[in-house]
């Protein structure tokens, strides 16, 4: 499937608060086509105020993560910690506990995919315009952009990680899949677990081996990871192969 195609399908699968974040792959390819090497200036002022709209916005949500991230160790400390007035009320905070790391989880896998993909969609764009206009910007705009926040997605990656660690210490006898699975009802998990499979599929592909891969690619992605296969294919219908 071509990138622009790929790129429209997961706009549309995305959180709706997401959509209008992501790189407006099709503006630009329509003003490449347009475009005389001549208009580099104006081409890179587009380019700049997507990298503005892609920072602005990752930042924006990485700072929102930390918060949660916080507030979830908080609210099971206080749970372990604080002896409750009943059975029932112990296990109704751990299982609102328990969805809401589920959804937070799978928030930061879509915003590591939101990186992902705008950069591919930076280098492509690129690449057409360097074809078009005979020019050589891509190599250095996209140094520029290896130093944008968007791109970095470190912190992200570390707290993906906590969660899942979070997860493992809380349900030491579950896997992750039945854990995820009995955390939230159907309709959320047709939901959120259709739009973190949606990611996982998209970064599979963009980050895949090819006759076209180069060192402006994105590593290589191995998603054959049996536990992380079944956690997701367990909770939807779409699969991974």
């Amino acid at each position: 499937m071509k990138f622009g195609k790929r790129l429209k399908q997961h706009v549309q699968e995305t959180l709706p608060g997401w959509r209008d974040m992501y790189l407006n792959y099709k503006g630009l390819k329509k003003l490449v086509r347009l475009i005389a090497s001549s208009s580099e200036d104006e081409f890179v002022y587009l380019l700049d105020n997507e990298l503005d709209k892609f920072n602005s916005f990752f930042i924006e949500q990485e700072e929102d993560f930390i918060i949660r991230h916080k507030e979830l160790q908080q609210r099971i400390k206080r749970v372990i910690e604080n002896d409750p007035s009943s059975q029932e009320e112990y296990e109704n905070e751990m299982a609102r506990i328990k969805k809401d790391i589920v959804d937070f989880h799978g928030e930061m896998v879509l915003l590591v995919n939101y990186s992902n993909i705008n950069y591919t969609g930076m280098t492509k764009i690129l690449k057409k315009y360097d074809k078009r206009t005979g020019g050589f910007l891509r190599l250095p705009f996209i140094q520029k952009v290896l130093e944008q926040p968007f791109f970095t997605t470190e912190l992200i990656s570390k707290l993906v990680k906590e969660c899942e660690t979070i997860i493992d210490e809380l349900f030491p006898t579950m896997v992750v899949a039945e854990k995820m699975a009995k955390a939230v009802g159907t309709e959320a998990r047709e939901g959120i677990f259709r739009n973190i499979v949606v990611a996982l599929l998209t970064m599979k592909e963009i980050r895949k081996g090819s006759s076209t891969h180069s060192h402006f690619s994105l590593p290589i992605l191995d998603l054959r990871d049996p536990e992380l296969i079944r956690s997701f294919q367990l909770n939807s219908t779409i699969h991974i192969i």
